[in-house]
């Protein structure tokens, strides 16, 4: 197929208002070579400029890229002087906003614009002191009384990736209908090279408060642990380390390959600690150094893993397991009147029996923190089971790694002085609520906008029975299928970050007797489950 004209004037006017030399000689190359007849070149420009990257349940992310369809300056620019016009519009004209970055690559460059914008417009702009964690951002919106905040990053994406993170006034990320005004206003915006920009934005000087915060947290007085940490080549390692000394525990070792900041993530495959293989160098050390815990920072460190001894072997916990460990632990140390714990629709129901016998509240919620930070008065908890943890939602109004990691520790080193573990905490769980067994069938896609038609299909024809058990169809959402039956719940929705369509699985199984043939039997309906989830998405 030859370029389409309509397309080749769509990249000549973007290059033409394209403000970076960088970008604008890429997209011209790929103009050119598409023109010149290289079927290769022209998809990829169909790609670059087809539309412009929207907000998902994280903001904007896609590829490092020049054209409408990715991450550059321009897009920033854009997206930035929409941001700007919906402060503008919403009564917060002049107020501070906080800009802050990972490592990964045009991370420097976007906050540096995305600053410059906002200061021309009129804002205080106030910068992160280089690159840190995108809890470190989050704090300072609340602590420096912010009208909303920034976050240049794309969190756990591979490499080729980056995406820019909006947090409204409330120190949350931002939810309808706030995203709908902020995507008008950048369809609305004049072309990246006519924006306004000025510099003066002031670095944040110390950001020592939010490690000083982090620090109170701990409720156990034992501080008796050895700990194994990667940030997996992103900007956690060396704040993640502070607030652990901080808040006294001092024997961290770091997985030295992963601990330097690294836009490549030459390691791992995927840097996002629920891939496989991701933590097997944090395992690895954890067993050379005889850790008591191993924990896993994703690159922008707002998510926590972690890593057990499990009998004679290490194994990274699944998401519901920590945040059942980390719920559980703070509702039996804390004295807040009335508390609140959420979770998703897509995480273990394990924490609502949680909560119900420590005379505590639990909400459920759609799937994103967004929605999490604002599940009603009184939140003193809130997981998600893709690691993402709120120990502290006073003061992070988001998932948090470095503080659920600061939490984990308190609870591991309690529970040593007593010759304890966590397994045996989950164990004890399990006893009392019934095993609660939850795992992942997930199918990546090429594109996007393959995902949606799958999750109609499921939902316009269900199945009747999962695993033996009949099971309904209640969905709570519109791009959500939720099938239940009795001990048996499937939850499959398109990712908000990835051209993946994720099912969750659950089984809930009662404790009769014994432990052991109560694991056993949810293991082989777990196995039955996965199958025919698998087949069904598959089909």
């Amino acid at each position: 197929m030859s370029l389409p004209s309509e397309l080749r004037d769509r990249a000549f006017r973007w290059i033409a208002d394209d403000p970076d030399t960088a970008a604008r000689t890429e997209l011209q190359q790929v103009t050119a070579r598409a023109m010149g007849g290289d079927q290769q070149a022209v998809d990829d420009l169909a790609d670059r400029m087809n539309g412009t990257l929207t907000f998902g349940t994280a903001g904007l992310r896609g590829p490092v890229r020049a054209g409408s369809n990715g991450m550059n300056r321009a897009v920033v620019i854009r997206a930035t002087h929409g941001v700007a016009q919906w402060l503008a519009y919403t009564g917060h004209a002049g107020g501070t906003v906080v800009v802050g970055r990972d490592a990964r690559h045009g991370s420097e460059e976007f906050a540096q614009a995305a600053a410059e914008v906002l200061t021309a417009a009129g804002f205080v702009v106030r910068t992160m002191p280089g690159p840190l964690p995108t809890p470190v951002t989050a704090f300072h919106v609340r602590a420096l009384g912010a009208v909303a905040g920034i976050q240049i990053t794309a969190s756990h994406n591979p490499p080729a990736d980056n995406g820019y993170k909006v947090y409204a006034a409330d120190g949350a990320q931002i939810v309808p209908p706030d995203d709908g005004l902020i995507e008008t206003a950048i369809r609305a915006a004049p072309p990246a090279i006519s924006v306004p920009a000025a510099p003066g934005a002031v670095p944040v000087g110390d950001v020592s408060a939010y490690v000083t915060r982090i620090a109170t947290l701990p409720r156990g007085t034992s501080r008796d642990l050895r700990v194994a940490l990667t940030p997996m080549h992103g900007v956690g390692g060396e704040t993640a380390v502070a607030a652990l000394r901080a808040a006294g525990f001092t024997d961290v070792r770091v997985v030295m390959d992963q601990a330097v900041p690294d836009p490549d993530f030459p390691t791992v495959a995927f840097p996002n600690p629920e891939e496989p293989g991701a933590a097997d160098l944090l395992l690895a050390l954890a067993a050379e150094v005889d850790a008591d815990l191993a924990i896993a920072l994703d690159p922008d460190a707002d998510r926590c893993a972690l890593g057990v001894r499990d009998g004679d072997r290490w194994r990274m916990l699944r998401g519901d397991e920590t945040g059942v460990l980390l719920g559980s632990h703070l509702l039996s140390t804390m004295d807040t009147p009335n508390p609140l714990v959420a979770t998703t629709v897509v995480s273990s129901s394990m924490l609502a029996p949680i909560a119900a016998a420590h005379g505590a509240r639990h909400a459920e919620t759609l799937t994103g923190f967004k929605w999490l930070m604002r599940a009603g008065e009184g939140l003193v908890f809130a997981y998600e089971e893709a690691l993402g943890l709120a120990v502290d939602p006073d003061f992070v109004r988001d998932k948090d790694g470095i503080s659920a990691a600061v939490v984990a520790c308190d609870l591991a080193a309690t529970l040593k002085a007593a010759g304890r573990t966590l397994p045996d905490v989950l164990d004890d769980l399990s006893v009392r609520h019934g095993v609660h067994l939850t795992d992942q069938v997930s199918l990546r896609f090429e594109d996007t906008a393959a995902t949606a038609p799958l999750v109609a299909s499921l939902r316009a024809a269900p199945p009747s029975t999962l695993a033996g058990v009949e099971v309904t169809q209640d969905n709570p959402a519109q791009d959500i299928v939720r099938l239940r039956g009795e001990g048996v719940r499937v939850v499959v929705r398109p990712s908000g970050t990835e051209p993946k369509v994720k099912a969750y699985l659950e089984v809930v199984t009662p404790v009769t007797a014994e432990l052991g043939p109560a694991k056993a039997e949810a293991e082989t309906r777990m196995a039955t489950l996965r199958d025919e989830v698998r087949e069904l998405l598959e089909a």
